[in-house]
């Protein structure tokens, strides 16, 4: 009886594998096809001023990829996001870190990877504004940390 239940664990997870790996190759069929120009704008807001663009999924509730638009000038306090986020820089220059003082700097071309619950700040320099593309492992969220203050 045990080697039945055992079976039966067996193939109940391969079934749920196949099933999954049959909607990840269904998905991959469908190109992600975006021009710049028909991007669709929206206020962030969680940041003021701050606009995105969503290319899939929805940051408010899962997985998302999206573009970002930032002010120049603009600085985030000290911050972190519940979920593993990827940023790719097309323009401006981008700036994070643990601290204000010991922050990078990166410009296009650069892929910033933060992982969940990374506590930080981040910004866009002054001199032009800055625009990446953003991948969210999970919903979008701005969450402040002590003794982080907005500018």
């Amino acid at each position: 009886m045990r080697v039945f239940f055992v079976a039966l664990a067996v193939m109940g997870f391969l079934a749920s594998m196949l099933a999954q790996e049959g909607a990840q190759k269904a998905e991959s069929k469908t190109p992600l096809m975006v021009s710049f120009t028909d991007l669709k704008w929206v206020e962030l807001p969680e940041r003021k001023g701050m606009q995105f663009a969503v290319l899939s999924g929805d940051p408010k509730t899962g997985p998302y990829t999206q573009i970002r638009k930032v002010p120049a000038g603009t600085d985030n306090p000290l911050h972190s996001h519940s979920s593993e986020i990827k940023n790719v820089i097309i323009s401006g220059v981008w700036y994070t870190g643990v601290d204000a003082a010991s922050a990078k700097d990166f410009g296009p071309g650069s892929v910033v990877m933060m992982p969940a619950d990374w506590v930080h700040v981040s910004g866009c320099r002054s001199g032009s504004d800055c625009m990446f593309y953003q991948e969210g492992k999970g919903k979008f969220d701005f969450k402040p940390s002590a003794g982080g203050t907005s500018k």
